[in-house]
């Protein structure tokens, strides 16, 4: 029997990649590899309270009707002041409520989020962008403004023509360095993609970390390792960090456009927690589906949780699950509740709506 090799590879919370020119599928099928890294569709909300902006002064008045019209006019202006103070307290509670259940929704929905499926066969048979050795399509074009170049009547008066000349030659020189990239890029992303297809684990880690599929997941704290030993197979480990991310309190208005703020029922709580935590875990199978060739991804979910007997938290594994490609795209993510969804997969969860995850064992690797 062979001996089997588990690699490894790890991102940060805080952390973020950028996709350099060279990477893959810069100049070339960057319309097939990566549609929306979220982004395109990827729904977040930033928020600013500030003050009203509004400053006035009021004083007590004994009902004297004033004569002067600066006077009458004063005391207009201190009452449209405080109606547009309140309009502005108003406005400033919806919004605090609107960003509330903005981020209920949100943390319940990451599953909805998706790249489009990376057609790697389709990027290995991408044809060159010229043959090599003849002159490519940036050089053949700068060639042609050279040699159309006609100098006009006041290029010859002013003495411009080899100025112009000279820049038209310059620009064939760029061309040629344009087209040697372009064809460099050509070259990276065929043979990306070639050793995808044959199952290359090093160019796994290299597309993880290159399209960062996700970033966005960042944002809430949760850090991810990956783990390999076979290119059908992907292990995850994550952070869930449900503390910082599920909202202890419900926010509302009032009849009367005034703030409500009150703690979140503990069964709401764990609801929204359970729903975060497997909404998680379907989006990071659906996006390593998308990006790579594997048929399961097993993810593995900490969080922290306090030790009764120790007095102390632990970071423990509160869902494991062994996602199955073929399975998992029989679902309509539009629809399902996530939490309900993990009777699909063969999975470890320990879950009570009064006291919210236990504590449970990884599931091992099927061979």
């Amino acid at each position: 029997m062979g001996l089997r090799f588990r690699k490894s590879f790890k991102v940060a919370p805080g952390v973020r990649f950028n996709v350099s020119t060279k990477s893959v599928g810069a100049s070339f099928g960057g319309k097939g590899l990566r549609y929306s890294v979220n982004s395109s569709g990827r729904r977040t909300t930033t928020v600013g309270i500030p003050g009203s902006g509004v400053s006035y002064s009021s004083t007590s008045s004994s009902g004297r009707k004033y004569k002067s019209s600066a006077y009458t006019q004063r005391n207009e202006i201190v009452r449209r002041q405080k109606e547009i103070a309140k309009l502005q307290e108003l406005e400033r509670n919806q919004l605090e409520v609107e960003a509330y259940e903005n981020k209920v929704e949100m943390i319940k929905s990451i599953h909805k989020e998706c790249d489009d499926e990376v057609n790697w066969l389709e990027m290995k048979n991408t044809p060159s962008p010229f043959t090599k050795g003849e002159k490519g399509p940036n050089e053949r074009i700068a060639e042609e403004k050279l040699n159309s170049y006609k100098p006009g009547f006041l290029s010859k008066i002013l003495k411009q023509e080899e100025k112009k000349k000279k820049h038209l030659i310059d620009n064939i020189e760029k061309a040629k360095l344009e087209d040697q990239q372009d064809y460099l890029n050509w070259e990276e992303l065929v043979e990306t993609a070639t050793n995808v297809l044959d199952g290359d684990i090093d160019t796994y880690f290299k597309v993880i970390e290159e399209f960062a599929p996700l970033d966005d997941l960042l944002e809430f704290g949760s850090g991810f390792e990956f783990f390999m030993e076979d290119p059908h197979s992907i292990e995850v480990e994550f952070n869930v960090h449900t503390e910082s991310v599920v909202p202890t309190q419900v926010k509302s208005l009032t009849k009367t456009g005034k703030l409500s703020v009150k703690d979140m029922p503990k069964t709401k709580y764990y609801d929204i927690q359970q729903d975060y935590v497997c909404s998680s875990v379907i989006r990071i199978a659906r996006d390593l589906f998308a990006l790579l060739p594997l048929h399961f991804v097993y993810i593995h979910a900490f969080d922290e949780h306090l030790n009764t007997s120790t007095g102390h938290t632990e970071q423990v594994v509160i869902l494991s699950v062994r996602i199955e490609k073929n399975i998992l795209q029989t679902l309509n993510v539009e629809t399902i509740d996530c939490s309900d969804a993990m009777q699909n997969f063969k999975h470890n969860m320990k879950f009570k709506k009064t006291k919210g995850f236990d504590p449970v064992e990884k599931l091992k690797i099927e061979s």
